[in-house]
């Protein structure tokens, strides 16, 4: 199960944390990612993150601004966001795949948190 935390309410240029973890199993040896959701739009691929940590991926729009992070110790992936800009308003959604390859589409993740709403103001 993961559980995602860490989403709120933040004025343009702000920041905020996400957290994922992972119980019930241990997700050390799988790719984990973050997606996010708009109303009206779909599932959108926003970061992920390989088994070990040493490599991560991330979408254009969040190049630079995002950093995505995890402790296999804690179980736990971190999105750390910075200047947040109103079009990232969204459910975020943490998510691991069934084995250490890493996907921008949701279909290549077997396992889904329930998401955290993030909304940043202008």
């Amino acid at each position: 199960q993961l559980q995602a935390s860490g989403g709120g309410l933040v004025q343009a240029g702000g920041s905020l944390r996400l957290s994922c973890e992972a119980s019930g199993r241990t997700f050390s040896s799988n790719a984990m990612g973050w997606f996010r959701q708009a109303p009206g739009k779909e599932r959108e691929f926003v970061s992920a993150v390989s088994w070990s940590g040493g490599s991560t991926y991330y979408a254009d729009s969040v190049k630079g601004r995002f950093t995505i992070s995890r402790d296999n110790a804690k179980n736990t992936v971190y999105l750390q966001m910075n200047s947040l800009k109103p079009e990232d308003t969204a459910v975020y959604y943490c998510a691991a795949t069934r084995g250490p390859r890493y996907g921008v589409e949701p279909a290549n993740y077997d396992y889904w948190g329930q998401g955290t709403q993030v909304t940043v103001s202008s």
